[in-house]
């Protein structure tokens, strides 16, 4: 299944409530989920795939909403939903977010010289260079700070120099990120952990603070912490009723190209779909979006790491994916994106046709199943039955003659195969124990 009418077979129900047709969770953990198969016609098999290329890939949890209900919610190790982690750069668009409702609130101007609300001096540049950086600037990658310093992550003046005219150049300039946080916190008289707490993360449930490392400032939560933040963006700042970001008019270009230098970056978001793109570290344009498999409107916030924050607004889709590095160790976009997103292209049933002939007549039935599966297979008489858990291992095995019924009580929630073998080989097929 690639992007597409396929994707919409399982969408056409009334299913969502509040803003835009889109379901909000309560302030808790009951968080209402849906049927990825009966809903979404979503296969069990690709499901498995995907649940095991994560896991593979060192990722300690893994969500996705459909119109702000859980479709898919997977954690690896002893991660819980009560755990928490960092979301490395993937935390620059709560932070843009900040800035947002800094403005909204009058206390900033983007628009304005950065030194309005760090005072003069911050960098090592002249007063007249520092009069023409604006926060719009920090927010775009577009400072015109000399990335050819020692330490980039460095926010003392004397790691600050001036290489080119603010907007002429775009470079992933960590420094002139972390200003921002401090920017914040200047305005709003607390500590942006406080802020974000009071004006977005109570509203809608999620909790999450800033901590320092180094000289950065790191933002770390809970999974479901990031999904609902992904959520309150997808809806444009509304939750439920409740306006929480009330400029439509800064989270639109928060999430649009904000410069033609790196078609791909808005106000520290990255951009799917356009004709270019700029990676950190580099100051090389490279052809093409910067998530091939993925739909064009994507946007996202990407950490080190693989900390990944998706929004797809066109699919009524929100994905996170948090944990250790699945490859390449990079500072937002890596190779694992574009593989990950085939797998969730891909995740759609072409058709109930094409699975009864894969199996040719073998038949698993409920699926899901709580505590009793029924297997059938009238083209065998004789064969034997296995179920192997995630991790192959064999947890029932019997005789088979046409037809069982299996006990599944004791079964921890996941995915199974059910593995029949028989004179003609084997033949297989997964299932969900709820």
């Amino acid at each position: 299944m690639k992007f597409g009418l396929l994707f919409w077979i399982g969408m056409v129900a009334p299913l969502f409530l509040g803003a835009q047709g889109l379901y909000f969770p309560p302030n808790n953990d009951n968080w209402e989920e849906m049927d990825p198969i009966s809903e979404l016609d979503w296969c069990p098999d690709r499901m498995l795939d995907l649940q095991s290329y994560l896991a593979e890939n060192n990722t300690k949890a893994f969500i996705i909403l459909k119109g702000g209900k859980i479709a898919l919610e997977w954690y690896f190790d002893d991660f819980t939903k009560d755990s928490s982690w960092y979301w490395a750069s993937a935390g620059k668009t709560m932070t843009a977010a900040l800035i947002g409702k800094a403005q909204e609130e009058g206390l900033l101007d983007i628009q304005a010289p950065s030194h309005t609300y760090l005072g003069a001096g911050w960098s090592d540049m002249t007063p007249a260079q520092e009069e023409a950086v604006t926060v719009r600037h920090h927010l775009t990658m577009t400072t015109g700070l000399d990335f050819n310093v020692p330490e980039q992550d460095c926010t003392d003046p004397e790691c600050l120099k001036y290489l080119s005219p603010p907007g002429t150049q775009w470079y992933y300039h960590n420094a002139a990120y972390t200003l921002l946080f401090y920017m914040v916190n200047n305005v709003a008289g607390m500590h942006p952990s406080l802020y974000y707490r009071n004006r977005i993360g109570q509203p809608i449930g999620a909790g999450g603070l800033y901590f320092k490392l180094g000289d950065n400032q790191v933002f770390i939560s809970k999974p479901r912490d990031m999904a609902r933040f992904g959520l309150l963006i997808q809806a444009k700042g509304k939750w439920n009723g409740q306006t929480i970001l009330s400029d439509t008019a800064y989270i639109n270009a928060a999430t649009h190209p904000s410069q033609d230098i790196n078609e791909s970056y808005g106000y520290l978001w990255w951009l799917n779909g356009q004709e270019s793109h700029r990676l950190p570290g580099t100051t090389f344009t490279f052809n093409g979006p910067i998530i091939p498999t993925a739909p064009a409107d994507l946007f996202a916030g990407l950490g080190a790491n693989d900390q990944k924050l998706y929004v797809v607004p066109s699919e009524d889709m929100v994905v996170v994916r948090i944990g250790d590095s699945a490859g390449d160790i990079t500072p937002g976009l890596s190779n694992f994106d574009t593989p990950l997103w085939q797998k969730i292209g891909d995740l759609a049933c072409s058709s109930q046709t094409d699975l009864t002939a894969q199996n040719e007549g073998f038949i698993v039935f409920p699926n899901p199943a709580g505590s009793v599966i029924q297997v059938a297979d009238k083209q065998l008489r004789n064969g034997t039955l296995e179920v192997v858990d995630i991790l192959g291992e064999v947890v029932m095995t019997l005789a088979f003659q046409g037809e069982a019924t299996l006990d599944i009580n004791s079964f921890v929630p996941g995915f199974y195969h059910i593995i029949l073998r028989h004179e003609r080989g084997e033949s297989r097929q997964t299932f969900i124990k709820k």
